[in-house]
């Protein structure tokens, strides 16, 4: 079992929402620091049915035991019966009563209950495997090639897993959930996704590939974002001195999801697709540490109309990160960060992160990382 970097509160202590991807490990997570809590598992059909029926069994059952205050209640896949967060909201009123909340689609329960407990409630978000959480372990080729999904990373057929992950996600996320009207023209959105990940988006070309309107197009992505298959990283528009791009950029959550919808096959150092595939990773362990580090940066990219662009900016300008899948770094490859640093010249770091074998800083003050010095630093809290 790996140890995740996510810090959840102590049981009896906080009421919290816990998100994530589907099998990215939540519920494996919560039994390991919750498991003598009451369980609600809204997956088991019988459960599910007494409380979509009758959501207030819930306070009456928790009611008939007597409860203390601060005792915890698990939740599991909440967003199946959004009506029982009144029943929550009430009991943590006037109960004291402490709730973790599970779910891997904030859609349901936004719609169903639109103040998610009016601020009552953590927000916690669970991403797929790490390089920290990988440790000693930490094999770049086979996360690239299977994916951050921890049962996906740990096969050796990780193909079968990923096209029964896709078809569950279609079948119980988006079609048992009426999320869309015409699922063929969603499955084929899929596809064009992936082949777009990580690039700046246009919706009327992505509609145009899948046979939908552009608007059709952006409530897809909004579902995606809301199932918590992908997020979108912002352009960085603080102080330009030049004119600058404003769109963002998507990323799906998983790699191994992005390599089976753009059919692309074992990916292998040096080719352009392990290039792509590196740059999702990048921007996983980034927007990972920062979810868990609860340090409130934001994530984004800085690129100029003319096309100059670095890959991440971290918060304010506290550090840049190119990502660049080669085992040599030239001096073409560092365009954007000196172009960078025109414009911010009080900028905190400025690396890139690579497959040459040690670390090395140019004479302007690049850092060159491997990239498992990358993660090294990173989950160790020096780089950021």
């Amino acid at each position: 079992m790996f140890k995740r970097k996510i810090r959840l509160p102590a049981p009896g202590n906080e009421t919290f929402f816990l998100w994530g991807p589907r099998q990215a490990g939540k519920t494996t997570l919560l039994k390991a620091r919750y498991g003598e809590c009451r369980w609600i598992d809204l997956l088991k059909s019988d459960e599910f049915r007494r409380y979509a029926s009758n959501p207030e069994l819930l306070r009456q059952e928790i009611e008939a035991q007597d409860v203390v205050e601060g005792t915890q209640v698990v939740i599991d896949e909440i967003q199946k019966v959004p009506a029982l967060l009144d029943e929550v909201h009430w009991l943590i009123e006037n109960r004291r009563v402490h709730f973790a909340l599970c779910g891997s689609s904030a859609r349901k329960v936004r719609y169903g209950a639109a103040n998610l407990l009016g601020g009552r409630a953590l927000r916690y978000q669970l991403h797929g495997l790490t390089a920290g959480e990988i440790g000693p372990d930490f094999d770049l080729d086979r996360l690239l090639n299977h994916g951050y999904l921890p049962r996906v990373f740990d096969s050796e057929r990780p193909g079968r897993l990923l096209d029964a992950y896709i078809g569950d996600y279609l079948k119980e996320e988006v079609a048992a959930e009426g999320l869309v009207r015409n699922l063929p023209a969603f499955s084929g959105f899929l596809d064009a996704a992936a082949l777009s990940d990580g690039e700046l988006i246009s919706f009327s070309n992505i509609g145009t590939d899948c046979g939908v309107t552009g608007p059709t197009a952006r409530s897809y992505f909004e579902i995606l974002e809301d199932t918590l298959l992908g997020r979108w990283l912002p352009a960085y528009r603080k102080r330009p001195k030049r004119r600058v791009t404003g769109a963002p950029k998507f990323y799906l959550s998983d790699v191994g999801v992005v390599n089976r919808l753009a059919k692309r096959g074992p990916l292998v150092p040096g080719s352009e697709l392990y290039g792509r595939a590196f740059e999702n990773w990048v921007f996983h362990e980034l927007s990972a540490y920062l979810d868990y580090t609860e340090q409130g940066d934001e994530l984004s990219y800085w690129r100029l109309a003319g096309g100059t662009e670095v890959d991440f900016v971290v918060g304010d300008m506290r550090v840049a990160v190119e990502a660049k899948a080669g085992g040599r770094v030239a001096s073409r490859h560092l365009k954007g960060l000196r172009s960078l640093v025109k414009d911010h010249p009080d900028i905190g770091r400025r690396v890139v992160v690579c497959l040459e074998p040690r670390a090395r800083r140019t004479e302007d003050g690049l850092d060159v990382l491997p990239a498992r010095t990358f993660a090294k630093q990173l989950w160790e809290g020096s780089l950021v």
